[in-house]
Order: C-alpha cells, then structure tokens, then sequence
C-alpha cells in the first residue's frame, strides 16, 4: 500500500488540517511579536498563508511570503535558519506531544490568482464565458 503524500491520496486529513492551522496560526503570532532572537528576522513582515502537514505529522512545510513581496529569497533562508528556535517556540506555545519539523517555502498563491484574474481578462475567454 503507497504512503499518503502531498500530491495523491484522498488529501490531508482533519487531523493534518488541525494540526497545521495550529501550526500556522502560531508562526504567525512568534514572527508578529518578533519572539525569535534573530533582528534580521525580526525586521521582516511575513505572512504564514498555509502549513501543510505530512500524514505522519513529522513534516510541516510552511508557505510564507514578505509583505510586500520583496526579499522572498531571504526571508525563506532567515526562516530556515532560525527553524530549530522557531520549532522549540511552537512546541512550548502549542503543547503538541510531538513537534514537527519546519520547512519553509514561498506562498505562489497570490501570483497564481494574478494569473487567474488575466486570464479571465482576455477577450476571447470573456468571449466564451459569455456566451454561456
């Protein structure tokens, strides 16, 4: 039997979706108040837009992005480096038995829904819907 990944299966389930909203609620909350003992990471404005948890719970990849959208590159490699302080902080502040380990990657939802929104713009797709 395959193991349950990101890209096939049924899709998480109710506890990988608990888990990583807690996840992502949390990491919100240590980047707002600047709880990690890093300035540089501390300067920066990021939005935590989804954690995504492994079946295993072991795994959970954070999808962050700068305000702003500048500096995504650095803000990912802050984020990697202040990960051990960044998961001892969400363990204690979530309580949860077992904490998983964090990756960081950027959150391309918003350049997706750019991609959306000008294609629905383009006259012979407009063209088409209308027609429906």
């Amino acid at each position: 039997m395959a193991k349950n990944t990101f890209h096939d299966g049924p899709g998480p389930s109710q506890r990988q979706l608990r888990v990583g909203e807690l996840i992502r609620r949390t990491l919100s909350e240590v980047l707002a108040r600047g709880d990690i003992h890093d300035p540089d990471l501390n300067r920066l404005s990021i939005t935590v837009g989804e954690v995504r948890t492994s079946p295993d719970l072991r795994i959970a990849t954070a999808y962050v992005l700068p305000l702003g959208g500048k500096g995504q590159e650095d803000a990912v490699a802050l984020l990697a480096r202040n990960k051990g302080e960044l998961r001892r902080v969400i363990g204690k502040k979530t309580g949860l038995k077992y904490t998983p380990d964090l990756r960081f990657r950027l959150d391309q939802t918003f350049d997706q829904m750019d991609e959306t929104r000008r294609m629905l713009s383009e006259d012979r797709v407009r063209r088409d819907v209308d027609e429906q």
